[in-house]
């Protein structure tokens, strides 16, 4: 399902990441430290910034959304960060919601806010689309 009517919007896809559920979906340690573990994926997802997903090739304009521990984490060239004030999921409706007629792609496994994200047009993925265990 596409978010957008007329004609296609000349800007890359949006790839939205949850990052505390993707951080959260490898068992890795990364409860010892949330904010690092946000990082070392914010860094990781640089190259999917460049490269996008095997079914969506590059550019993407990517955006991690942080919660809790791992606000205050900074952007990183091709990676914005949004520091979510309250809730993350509430945050990354907000982004697809403010993005009626462009792509958004959204990577979490959340099922609640995989149905709240779908009804305003935007694709839901995996996890794993963007980390593997042990990456």
């Amino acid at each position: 399902m596409e978010n957008f009517d007329g004609p296609a919007d000349p800007r890359p896809p949006l790839l939205v990441v949850d990052g505390a559920n993707v951080v959260g979906s490898v068992p890795d340690g990364w409860w010892r430290d949330r904010r690092g573990a946000a990082e070392r994926l914010r860094d990781s997802l640089a190259a999917v910034a460049r490269d996008g997903l095997p079914e969506l090739p590059g550019p993407l304009t990517v955006v991690l959304v942080v919660e809790g521990a791992a606000r205050g984490v900074e952007s990183a060239p091709g990676v914005r960060v949004e520091s979510a004030p309250g809730s993350g999921d509430d945050r990354i409706v907000e982004l697809v919601a403010g993005e009626p007629s462009r792509r958004c792609l959204v990577v979490t496994a959340d099922r609640g806010l995989r149905e709240r994200v779908t009804a305003l047009g935007a694709t839901p993925l995996g996890p794993r689309t963007v980390r593997r265990p042990g990456g």
